[in-house]
């Protein structure tokens, strides 16, 4: 049987990977990635590194496909339907490097940042495929995940956080739900995939903010504070950092009564 491992491999320090990750690396005949443009090489040289680092040269290849293009602005209702058909044509590159690079019982696997479970589709894309090969009499495929180093985690680190208070919860969204304001039922919300700035429009005076960029790399940008007051220095910040690199990642928490436990 075919085997298909997704695994995770942190936020970027190499040191995330984890030994379990190490392990499902080493069983892989071939790692399949999506190339993402010049703009991130350095995203596909720590790939590298972790291969050369961890897995015998010889042993492996490495595949990739070109990302298909994505209407980033798309708003509203089409927004999702934008994602869906991004997600559809991914599929399809999927679905095709692992019919043309998996024999009866070959291992194959995608390198995803942070936790496969966190903000990342490969798991629910790839359970499509399987269940289409499937429904046309192939023979699918089994499917693996093995958790990572969350981008959450190491922001909670790198601010040495707790995220939950005693008897609370955590909110984790996105900034395009953010826009509608910060939530009054939880006082604590994680924000990911923020690139409109979205904590820079909201007006409540009680927040903190905990905000990091290239989350455990040597690049690790981190402003912390009252919202109001730092909310003008992030965006500076991150503008700057965006056009030095060509492009950026990095979340944030949003804390209400930050002295409260």
């Amino acid at each position: 049987m075919r085997t298909v491992l997704v695994i995770g491999i942190g936020a970027g320090d190499p040191d995330h990977l984890t030994l379990q990750a190490v392990a499902a690396m080493r069983r892989a005949d071939v790692f399949f990635g999506i190339d993402k443009g010049t703009v991130k090489d350095d995203l596909a040289a720590l790939r590298t590194e972790l291969l050369d680092r961890h897995v015998d040269a010889g042993t492996y290849h490495v595949v990739d496909a070109p990302d298909p293009e994505r209407d980033r602005d798309a708003g509203g209702s089409a927004y999702r339907d934008a994602v869906l058909d991004w997600q559809d044509r991914r599929a399809d590159l999927y679905a095709a490097m692992i019919a043309d690079e998996l024999g009866p019982d070959g291992v194959g696997a995608f390198l995803v940042w942070g936790d496969p479970s966190l903000y990342d589709g490969t798991l629910r894309l790839l359970a499509g495929i399987r269940e289409a090969d499937l429904a046309s009499g192939g023979q699918g495929f089994d499917i693996e995940s093995v958790p990572g180093v969350s981008s959450v985690a190491a922001l909670a680190a790198a601010h040495r956080l707790i995220l939950n208070r005693v008897g609370g919860s955590v909110l984790v969204t996105t900034g395009r739900r953010l826009a509608a304001g910060m939530p009054r039922e939880v006082d604590d919300v994680v924000v990911m995939l923020d690139g409109a700035t979205t904590f820079a429009t909201l007006p409540d005076d009680d927040l903190a903010i905990y905000w990091g960029a290239y989350l455990g790399t040597p690049d690790e940008i981190l402003v912390s504070g009252d919202l109001q007051e730092v909310k003008d220095e992030i965006v500076r910040v991150r503008a700057e950092a965006r056009a030095r690199k060509g492009w950026i990642m990095d979340t944030y928490l949003l804390r209400r009564d930050p002295g409260r436990r």
